[in-house]
């Protein structure tokens, strides 16, 4: 358990704020229920803090639902609308 939490301090250390934010909000999903707790005692960051980034994570996944790769209308032409046998 204590390697784990090294672990998990050496990748925080080297985020920046909201990286961090995110990533200990990620891992309280995780863990669920008492996660938040958790994650503070062992990184130090406050749990308000890290609901935060627990709710900016998940809107990003619903975001990311929403998201399109390409604009409407994009992309090659259907085969077909490019057959010549009409």
């Amino acid at each position: 358990m204590a390697k784990e939490h090294r672990a998990i301090n050496r990748v925080l250390g080297m985020l920046h704020e909201k990286g961090r934010r995110r990533l200990a909000g990620l891992l309280a999903l995780q863990w669920g229920r008492g996660g938040p707790t958790q994650l503070s005692q062992i990184t130090g960051l406050s749990r308000p803090t890290i609901r935060r980034g627990r709710a900016e994570v998940q809107k990003a996944e619903r975001a990311a639902e929403r998201v399109r790769v390409r604009r409407v209308g994009a992309g090659r032409p259907l085969a077909e609308k490019n057959s010549r046998a009409c």
